[in-house]
């Protein structure tokens, strides 16, 4: 998460479900989600069957910050369940008792 950077992202193999929140100026509690799904070659979560590669950076030594759990759990349109089951080792009513204490 960081607001004042940007991320370049090359993807060297496997598949990737990639995506970025983006501030709703209406609210500091929502969220947009723009997200893809990548493959080897493209410039843009691992959602295959096998392991991915891929190189990140950033053009920022002070990226800023952003408040996590309202961003995650209150985007639109939402992170998929499986993404967030499997980045947080959680199961999917978990998931869906955060989203709502979020939206």
């Amino acid at each position: 998460m960081h607001p004042r950077a940007t991320e370049l992202i090359t993807i060297l193999e496997g598949t990737i479900y990639a995506g970025f929140l983006a501030p709703d100026a209406a609210s500091i509690f929502k969220s947009r989600l723009f997200s893809k799904i990548m493959n080897p070659g493209d410039v843009f979560y691992n959602v295959g069957h096998k392991n991915a590669t891929l190189l990140a950076s950033f053009n920022s030594q002070n990226p800023g910050v952003v408040m996590i759990p309202s961003t995650i759990f209150a985007s639109d349109p939402p992170i998929l369940d499986d993404v967030l089951a499997k980045g947080f080792r959680l199961n999917k009513k978990v998931i869906n008792e955060l989203r709502k204490k979020f939206s």
